[in-house]
């Protein structure tokens, strides 16, 4: 029997799919790893206040969860989701709005896995998805993946300008149109009421989908609440929804909310990656519904992060000199700065780590690799202390450059 040594083997010759081998990785992971080095303030993560995070609840909930359905909660499970789960996301849909039965939804591995399922859907090499300019970069790592083109879409204050999406549809004509309608990431924008039902009748006109990616849309503190696409459009949009920002990421339970024939093919793609969710997970998530104890822990997130968003605009407003601008999201988690055109977010980034602060500079945000001079600030995670330090921080440095 022949042994390979482990010197002896070349992968560099091994046939990668090109695809992949052309993949970048996340620039929001790499970043994470040296935000999360000792002494850093990061406004780097897209991550939840962790004190925050209801633990004595949770531990209830998977307690009864094992007394109740003792070993179905660690044995194989549907790859649609436990039906107990599927029923009652469709019924708090239906109570917001939304009316959705339990052939509507799929349960996921947070939302990002419900993009992929999206991804291997709808998209192969060369085709076109319209998208906000920026957009979500998780996104556009999925459709990068089946070699997506894109579509990009510029925004102002109410979001997508909907007579451009209509020169794109025309002009490129789309598998789908993706958007985060909600605060979005990572601008904190927000979908106006007119937009979204223009969005919808030109989706409607031209038989696109949309894709509307909903993570932060319960986490709004300011402004008027507006009906989702979901709500407004029906069949026409598919919903992807998450716990990860609303209860806790790590679970990794998401959901889509789409027209019942297209469930199938999602089922489908599912089955190839994962067979199903965490069973124990989507077992603890129901029984923590059922419980009634979601509704008022978005209450304390909401009032949190209300706090801490207007404590970092107040912050930027005194440190941030003149030149730079940044978005007032009415929710979620992000706000979105631009600094002066000749200032490179992405090259000042090293010496922002050296003093002790991260950010995420915007480019991995666009499509085309621009938006040199923006980054995307995250309030949800910084105690009140380190939001003051760390634009104070930041607004030394720019100043230096600006």
């Amino acid at each position: 029997m022949v042994v390979a040594q482990k010197n002896n083997v070349n992968t560099d010759r091994w046939p990668i799919a090109p695809a992949i081998k052309g993949l970048k990785s996340s620039i929001l992971r790499e970043i994470l790893k040296t935000s999360s080095q000792p002494g850093v303030i990061s406004f780097a993560g897209g991550l939840p206040a962790p004190e925050l995070f209801p633990l004595d609840d949770i531990k209830v909930a998977m307690d009864e969860a094992m007394r109740k359905y003792g070993g179905d909660t660690v044995q194989y499970s549907l790859t649609l989701g436990i039906p107990m789960l599927r029923r009652i996301l469709a019924e708090r849909a239906a109570e917001k709005g939304t009316p959705t039965k339990v052939d509507n939804i799929i349960v996921t591995a947070g939302g990002q896995q419900a993009l992929e399922l999206i991804g291997r859907t709808f998209v192969t090499p060369g085709q076109y998805v319209l998208c906000e300019y920026p957009t979500y970069v998780g996104a556009l790592q999925v459709f990068n993946a089946y070699q997506a083109r894109y579509a990009a879409v510029e925004m102002d204050h109410d979001g997508m300008i909907i007579d451009d999406v209509e020169e794109k549809i025309k002009k490129y004509r789309p598998t789908a149109i993706y958007t985060v309608s909600n605060f979005q990431n990572p601008t904190g924008i927000t979908l106006s009421l007119e937009r979204r039902h223009a969005l919808i009748e030109l989706a409607l006109r031209y038989e696109i989908p949309i894709i509307d990616d909903n993570p932060y849309g319960d986490i709004r503190f300011a402004g008027e609440s507006l009906p989702t696409l979901k709500s407004i459009g029906g069949d026409a949009v598919i919903a992807v929804r998450t716990f990860s920002k609303v209860l806790a990421p790590g679970f990794r339970v998401g959901w889509l909310n789409a027209p019942k024939d297209i469930i199938p093919y999602f089922e489908k793609a599912k089955q190839a990656i994962d067979l199903h969710t965490n069973t124990l997970n989507q077992y603890i998530i129901h029984e923590y519904l059922v419980a009634g104890k979601l509704e008022p822990h978005i209450e304390k997130l909401k009032a949190d992060y209300s706090v801490k968003r207007d404590l970092m605009i107040r912050t930027l407003d005194e440190f941030f000199p003149d030149g730079c601008t940044w978005t007032h999201p009415e929710g979620g988690l992000f706000l979105w700065v631009e600094l002066p055109k000749h200032v490179s977010a992405k090259e000042l980034l090293p010496q922002a780590i050296e003093k002790k602060v991260a950010y995420v500079y915007g480019e991995p945000f666009f499509p085309d690799g621009s938006g040199d001079n923006t980054m995307r600030l995250n309030f949800s995670n910084a105690t009140h202390e380190n939001i003051v330090e760390g634009i104070k921080r930041l607004g030394q440095l720019f100043s230096e450059h600006i």
